[in-house]
C-alpha cells in the first residue's frame, strides 16, 4: 500500500512546511476581493449602490464565515485530522467563488462571501496548526510566518487582477467584477488537490494510535526516509510520551481548556488574535479607497494605483520578519511593532483633524482634505509606514505565537478559539468601519492607534518568548513565574542544557543537530 503522500515532498522541509499557505492565501484573496470594487461603477450599479452601512455588512459577511468555520476546526482537525481539514477548506472555497462570481444581488453575494469565508475560517485555523507539527523547532517560526506571506501575496494579486479589470471599459463592464471573483476560484483548486501529496501532522497520527504511520512520516520529513535515524527517535518518542501523559490527564474537551497552566494560553493565544484585528491592519486593506480619499486623494484610478503601493509594501515587509523571526523573537517584534503602529495612527489622526472637514465625496458625506497636498501625502506615507510596521511585526507573530504554545490535548480546539477571536473582531470592524468614518471621521485612527497601545503593553507584561523551543519545551516555559511576569523569563528556560544530554536526555542534542542543518546564519540561539 502506497504512502498516500509523495514522499520527495516530504523530505524537503521548505516544501512541506510552505504548500500548506495557499489556504492564507485564500484569505487574502478575499480581503482585497472587495477593496478594488468599492468604487467600481458596475459594482455599484449591480449592487444598487450600497451606502456605509449597507457596504459594511456585505464585506463583514466573509469574516462571519470564517468566525464559524474557525470554531469548527476545534472538532474536525481533531477527527478527520490537519491534512483532509485543509483540502476541505479548499473545495469549499471553490463553491463560494463560483457564487460570487455569479452574483446577481446583494443576497447572493453575501451567501457566497460566508461560505467563502468558512473556508477561509478552516484554512487560517489549520494551516499554522499543520505547520507548527511538521517543521522543526528551528524553522517553526519561518515555515508559519509564511501564512502571513501567502495572505500578503493574496491580497496584492487580487488587487491588481481588480486593478487591471477596471480599465475593461473604464469599469462599465459586469466583466470588471466577475473576472477576478471567477479567478480566485483557482487557488483553492489547487490547494485542495496539491495536498493530496503532502502528508498527515505526525503528532495527530499518534495521538490516533496510528504510530507506524507517524515514524514513517517523520523519517521522510527529519531523516530522509530513515526510521533508525536518531533525530527521528528522538522525536517519536518525546511526541508519544507527550501523547501518553496528555492521555492520563483525561479526555479531550472544550472544559480542558479552562485547566490549570491551560486557560492562562487560551488568553493569550485569543487576545493576540483580537489585539491583530484592533491595530486597524485590515480596515487599512478592506477600505483604503475610503482612507485616502479621506486624506484629500482625488480621481478613482490614482487612489487605486496609490493603494497598489500599499500592497506591495505588505507583501515586501513582511520578507524580513519570515528570514528572522526566529532570530528576533516573538516578544520583541511584538511589542517594537506596536509602539511604531500606534504613533503612525496618530499622526494620521492628528493630521487629518487638524486639516480636514466635513465635505462629500461620492455623493455621501465624509471628512475630507482639501487644498493642502503635503499633508494628504504625509497621510499616505504614515498609512504605508503603518503598514510596513505591522508586516514585519504583528502580522507574522499573530500567527505563529498560538499555534506552538498549547499542549496537543487541546491543540486544535485551542487554535482553533484564537482564530475565532481574530474572525469575530474582524466581522465587527469589517461592519462598523465604514459608519464610524463616516460618523467619527478621523477619531477613527485614535481609537485604533490607543488599541495598539494597549496591546504592546499587554504583551510586555503577559506574553513569554517562545522561540527556538520544541512544542514540549514550551511546556516549561509557560509554567514559570505568574501571568504577569513575562519579561522575568529567561531565555535558556526549557532548553535542555549539555548536563541533561551526558545524562541520557537528547533533546538538546537533536534540536542542535536541526539548527546546523539551516545555514550558520539561520541558527537559534540556545
Amino acid at each position: 500500500m502506497g504512502k498516500g503522500y509523495n514522499a520527495a515532498i516530504a523530505r524537503n522541509p521548505y516544501i512541506v512546511g510552505s504548500f500548506a499557505c495557499i489556504g492564507g492565501g485564500l484569505f487574502g484573496l478575499d480581503i482585497s476581493s472587495m477593496s478594488g470594487v468599492l468604487s467600481n461603477p458596475s459594482y455599484l450599479e449591480l449592487f444598487n449602490y450600497p451606502n456605509s452601512n449597507s457596504q459594511g455588512a456585505m464585506v463583514a459577511a466573509m469574516p462571519a464565515g470564517s468566525l464559524i468555520g474557525a470554531l469548527a476546526v476545534g472538532t474536525l482537525a481533531d477527527r478527520i485530522g490537519r491534512k483532509r481539514s485543509i483540502i476541505a477548506s479548499g473545495v469549499i472555497w471553490v463553491v463560494g467563488s463560483i457564487l460570487q462570481c455569479a452574483a446577481q444581488n446583494r443576497g447572493m453575494l453575501v451567501v457566497g462571501r460566508i461560505i467563502s469565508g468558512f473556508a477561509i475560517g478552516i484554512a487560517s485555523s489549520t494551516v499554522p496548526l499543520y505547520q507548527s507539527e511538521i517543521t522543526a523547532p528551528a524553522i517553526r517560526g519561518r515555515m508559519v510566518s509564511l501564512q502571513q506571506w501567502a495572505i500578503t501575496w493574496g491580497i496584492l494579486i487580487q488587487y491588481f487582477v481588480q486593478l487591471g479589470c477596471s480599465y475593461i471599459k473604464d469599469g462599465y463592464s459586469i466583466a470588471s467584477i466577475r473576472i477576478p471573483w471567477g479567478l480566485q476560484l483557482i487557488p483553492g483548486l489547487l490547494l485542495a488537490v496539491g495536498m493530496l501529496w503532502f502528508p498527515e501532522s505526525p503528532r495527530w497520527l499518534i495521538d490516533h494510535d496510528r504510530h507506524a504511520e507517524a515514524l514513517e512520516i517523520l523519517a521522510d520529513v527529519h531523516g530522509q526516509g530513515n526510521p533508525d535515524h536518531e533525530l527521528v527517535q528522538l522525536e517519536f518518542n518525546e511526541i508519544k510520551q507527550a501523547v501518553e501523559f496528555e492521555r492520563t490527564e483525561g479526555a479531550k474537551s472544550y472544559k480542558d481548556l479552562f485547566a490549570p497552566g491551560v486557560f492562562r494560553r487560551v488568553v493569550l493565544g485569543t487576545s493576540l488574535q483580537m489585539w491583530s484585528q484592533l491595530t486597524g491592519m485590515n480596515v487599512m486593506m478592506y477600505y483604503i479607497i475610503y482612507v485616502f480619499q479621506g486624506a484629500g486623494l482625488t480621481g478613482r484610478r490614482g487612489n487605486l494605483i496609490a493603494s497598489s503601493v500599499q500592497y506591495v509594501l505588505n507583501v515586501v515587509a513582511t520578507i524580513p520578519a519570515i528570514i528572522y523571526i526566529d532570530k528576533w523573537g516573538r516578544r520583541p517584534m511584538l511589542v517594537i511593532g506596536l509602539v511604531f503602529m500606534a504613533f503612525w495612527l496618530y499622526l494620521v489622526g492628528g493630521l487629518q483633524g487638524t486639516y480636514g472637514h466635513w465635505g462629500e465625496v461620492d455623493g455621501e458625506r465624509n471628512w475630507v482634505i482639501t487644498d493642502h497636498k503635503s499633508i494628504t501625502y504625509g497621510i499616505i506615507v504614515c498609512s504605508y509606514l503603518f503598514v510596513c510596521s505591522f508586516a514585519i511585526t504583528m502580522g507574522p507573530v499573530s500567527w505563529t505565537y498560538p499555534s506552538e504554545i498549547f499542549p496537543m490535548r487541546v491543540r486544535a480546539k485551542a487554535v482553533s478559539l484564537s482564530t475565532a477571536s481574530n474572525w469575530t473582531f474582524n466581522f465587527a470592524l469589517a461592519w462598523a468601519v465604514p459608519p464610524a468614518l463616516a460618523n467619527i471621521s478621523f477619531k477613527t485612527y485614535f481609537i485604533f492607534a490607543t488599541f495598539c497601545a494597549a496591546a504592546a503593553i499587554h504583551v510586555f507584561f503577559c506574553f513569554p518568548e517562545t522561540k527556538g523551543r520544541t512544542l514540549e519545551e514550551i511546556e516549561e516555559v509557560f509554567a514559570q513565574g505568574h501571568a504577569f511576569s513575562a519579561w522575568r523569563i529567561k531565555s535558556d528556560v526549557g532548553k535542555k542544557t549539555l548536563g541533561d544530554v551526558a545524562h541520557g536526555d537528547k533533546s538538546q542534542k537533536y534540536e542542535t543537530e536541526v539548527e546546523h542543518s539551516e545555514s550558520p546564519t539561520e541558527k537559534s540561539p540556545v
